[in-house]
């Protein structure tokens, strides 16, 4: 029975193939030559420090064009939410404002003060007359007793479970491993919320970057702890106004349709008007269909195209090994290569996992941090200090195979100096992973490295 769970994993468990990513590349690399001209210079530009940063907006703007089959939408305000605390008051405050409807996804969504917190919300708008829809995963919230639904249900809430465990209540199509890992939340089709953030009362004790964990800890004492269950939390969230919350929408209710029999309500064609200057993409992914790689194959796209730099902060970071190529290569071509990962996890298989990459990275000259005074949760990356994206999308195999996420990809050098002061703040909090330091690692922490790789497709 394990060999036959083991095979069907794997066989779960895919990534697109080489010829297909070289087609998206080529395209993508067609499109960015015919979009700016300068770009033929290739490096030249990366290393002049007199290049417009105009440039490397260009190449990104057609990348994102050529790999990426949604819109980009330009005309929006985002706002950039660096823990649990802030991001919590921001969408309870827009739930509090809400008066046609409330459309909210999460993987989690626990029964402790958070959790009564936004029940009470939703309750609240509901009462007012906002039309109040909740989807939550049935993994994610096993743990989360149905009273908690079934009070919102009673006050008019419509709830829906993704994918339930029973396969006897599921839909056609039923697969154990598919999960709904999105984190989102829509308010009247005006503002949206997505990122890496639960409804959890784990969030109470968040580490902002800059904050040395919120305990006072240095970084060395910090790294002799590493409990999970009792550290803060590090994460990042996005919150958007205008058009592009439609996009938002469009995701939610296609979700709902796929496993409520009961139409979503509070629905409409409503656009948001264009409020800023911010352009923004999202993506969705759907593992059930065969072009359902939106995700993986936008950062693939953006990193292979990156000029300058390409700074990275991942909760799990067990990516395949044209993940590890790009990221590779690109070190070896002089972009600034850098990872902030985790110094302890709430998973030693992923930990020690992703660790077993190191090796090949430090080697090909990335730099690699681990936060080691607060447990990272944030998925997010900037290129070329223009294009950034923030979601729920782990650098693992299950993001990019099995999971339904939502990312935002968000296009602009004002927006990426924010993402970028955030990452440098990251960086301060952080160990380096130095190479000499490596090799020096213990017989143990080398064996856990090898026996987790054998289970990465599985994580």
């Amino acid at each position: 029975m394990l060999a036959y769970m083991t095979a069907v994993l794997a066989a779960c468990a895919s990534v697109p193939d080489s010829q297909e990513r070289a087609a998206r590349k080529a395209q993508a690399g067609l499109s960015a030559d015919a979009a700016r001209e300068s770009y033929r210079r290739g490096h030249g530009i990366a290393a002049d420090p007199n290049t417009p940063k105009d440039d490397f907006l260009a190449r990104h703007l057609a990348v994102e064009q050529a790999v990426s089959g949604t819109p980009l939408t330009a005309g929006n305000r985002v706002r950039l939410l660096a823990d649990g605390p802030s991001t919590y008051q921001a969408m309870l405050q827009s739930i509090g404002q809400a008066r046609r409807y409330v459309h909210m996804e999460t993987y989690i969504f626990e029964d402790d003060a958070e959790g009564a917190r936004f029940a009470d919300a939703l309750i609240a708008a509901r009462n007012r007359g906002a039309e109040v829809a909740l989807m939550v995963d049935a993994v994610g919230t096993i743990q989360t007793p149905d009273t908690l639904f079934q009070r919102l249900r009673d006050a008019g809430v419509q709830v829906a479970v993704f994918n339930p465990v029973n396969p006897a209540k599921a839909r056609a199509g039923w697969s154990p491993n598919q999960r709904n890992h999105r984190k989102v939340l829509v308010v009247d089709g005006k503002v949206g919320y997505l990122g890496g953030i639960n409804v959890s009362s784990v969030y109470e004790s968040s580490s902002a970057p800059g904050s040395g964990g919120g305990r006072g800890e240095s970084k060395a004492d910090a790294a002799t702890g590493g409990d999970a269950d009792a550290a803060p939390w590090r994460d990042t969230h996005l919150r958007i106004e205008g058009p592009a919350v439609a996009q938002l929408e469009q995701v939610i209710q296609a979700g709902w349709a796929s496993q409520s029999d009961e139409p979503i309500k509070g629905t409409g064609a409503y656009v948001a008007p264009p409020v800023g200057a911010t352009s923004v993409r999202i993506l969705a992914n759907q593992p059930d269909r065969s072009d359902g790689y939106t995700v993986y194959l936008t950062l693939m796209s953006a990193f292979e195209s990156a000029q300058k730099s390409i700074h990275i902060t991942m909760a799990y970071f067990v990516p395949d090994p044209a993940f590890i190529e790009v990221l590779a290569e690109a070190a070896k071509r002089g972009v600034d290569v850098v990872l902030v990962l985790p110094g302890f996890s709430d998973s030693s298989l992923v930990f020690n996992a992703g660790r077993s990459h190191y090796s090949e990275l430090l080697h090909a000259g990335v730099k690699v941090y681990e936060r080691r005074d607060a447990l990272l949760h944030a998925k997010t990356a900037v290129v070329d200090g223009v294009w950034s994206t923030v979601g729920s999308s782990n650098m693992d195999w299950r993001s990019f195979a099995l999971n339904y996420e939502i990312n935002a990809v968000v296009l602009g050098p004002e927006f990426a100096g924010e993402m970028e002061a955030l990452f440098q703040r990251d960086v301060a909090d952080s160990v380096q992973i130095t190479p000499e330091a490596w090799r020096d690692r213990g017989v143990d922490d080398r064996f856990m490295e090898f026996f987790s790789r054998m289970f990465e497709r599985w994580l």
